[in-house]
C-alpha cells in the first residue's frame, strides 16, 4: 500500500471544477434502441424533435427520467414557468436521476444505461422498454466540469457508476493515466471501456450479494498501490459506501478533498436519493 509522504499541491485555480447552468428543458422522448448490455445493466437509445438542444458537458451529469404510468402508459412532463417546474393537475410521475451515457448531436440520440438492482419502478420499465416507448427527460440543470489536467485520475464507482465513468474516460487525453475501481456482480457484468488515456481497470465482483451491503469496493482500495503525484478522485456508489472511500482517501491516502467528488448515487432503503459527501 502506497501512502503519500507529504501534501498534494495547492489546488490552484486551473485545477478547480467548474459549474456551467443550462436552461431548464422538459422533453417527451422515443425509445429508438433497447439493448442487454450485460445481464444487470440495459442501454437504451432515445430520440425525437425535442432532444434538439440537448447539453450535458459534466461526465457525471445527471438527469431526471419520468417514467410512464405503469397502469395507463400516460407520460406527464412539466413545463418552465418563471419559478420552476409548472406541473399539470394530476399525480406526478415516478423519477430518478441518471447520467447521460452518450449524446450523439448529429445522429439525434441518447443513451441511458439503467443499473438493474431491485425490481422498482426504474428496473421494471427497462426490463420492458421497447422501441416506440416514450420516456420523459429534464435537464440536466447544469454540468459540474472537472479539469483532466491532473498527473493521474482515479474513479471508483459500482453499476451505478458506470455511465460516468465510460464518459470520463472517453475524455480524457492521450498521455492521462486512470486507475478505475469498478464493483459489478461478476465477470458477466463487465463492459469495455473506450479511452486514449493509459488505464489500469480493477473489476470488484459482489458474487450474488446483495448491492450495497459488503466493502468490495474500500477492501480494494486499502490493497491499492497508488501512483505518485497529484490526483483527482471520484466515486460514486450506495451513499454509506461512498462516504466510508472518502473517508479513506482523504484520511490515509493524502488525497486533497478540493480534488475529490464523492456522491452516493443511491442509498439502501431509501428511494430517489442523491448524496453529496464533503467537509
Amino acid at each position: 500500500m502506497t501512502y503519500l509522504s507529504s501534501p498534494p499541491s495547492s489546488p490552484g485555480p486551473d485545477r478547480l471544477p467548474r459549474r456551467v447552468r443550462h436552461e431548464l428543458r422538459f422533453r417527451k422522448l422515443e425509445v429508438r434502441a433497447v439493448q442487454r448490455v450485460a445481464p444487470h445493466l440495459i442501454r437504451i437509445t432515445l430520440g425525437g424533435e425535442d432532444l434538439a438542444g440537448f447539453t450535458s458537458l459534466g461526465f457525471d451529469d445527471h438527469a431526471k427520467i419520468f417514467f410512464p404510468d405503469a397502469g395507463t402508459g400516460a407520460l406527464t412532463v412539466p413545463t418552465v414557468g418563471p419559478d420552476g417546474p409548472v406541473w399539470p393537475e394530476g399525480p406526478k410521475p415516478t423519477m430518478r436521476d441518471y447520467t447521460p451515457r452518450r449524446h450523439d448531436a448529429a445522429a439525434g440520440t441518447l443513451e441511458v444505461d439503467f443499473a438493474l438492482h431491485e425490481a422498482g419502478p426504474a428496473t421494471q420499465w427497462a426490463e420492458q422498454a421497447k422501441v416506440g416507448d416514450l420516456l420523459g427527460v429534464g435537464g440536466p440543470r447544469g454540468s459540474f466540469i472537472v479539469p483532466t489536467d491532473f498527473d493521474w485520475h482515479l474513479l471508483i464507482g459500482d453499476d451505478t457508476a458506470l455511465p460516468a465513468i465510460w464518459r470520463r474516460l472517453a475524455e480524457l487525453p492521450a498521455g492521462a493515466h486512470a486507475v478505475v475501481l469498478a464493483e459489478v456482480d461478476s465477470e458477466a457484468d463487465e463492459i469495455s471501456f473506450e479511452t486514449r488515456a493509459s488505464l489500469d481497470l480493477q473489476w470488484v465482483h459482489r458474487r450474488g450479494a446483495e448491492p450495497g451491503t459488503g466493502s468490495g469496493l474500500l477492501d480494494a482500495l486499502r490493497k491499492l498501490t497508488l501512483p505518485a503525484g497529484d490526483f483527482h478522485a471520484w466515486v460514486a456508489c450506495e451513499s454509506s459506501a461512498a462516504k466510508a472511500l472518502r473517508t479513506h482517501l482523504v484520511g490515509e491516502r493524502g488525497a486533497h478533498p478540493k480534488w475529490m467528488r464523492a456522491s452516493g448515487y443511491w442509498r439502501r432503503g431509501a428511494v430517489a436519493t442523491h448524496d453529496t459527501h464533503e467537509d
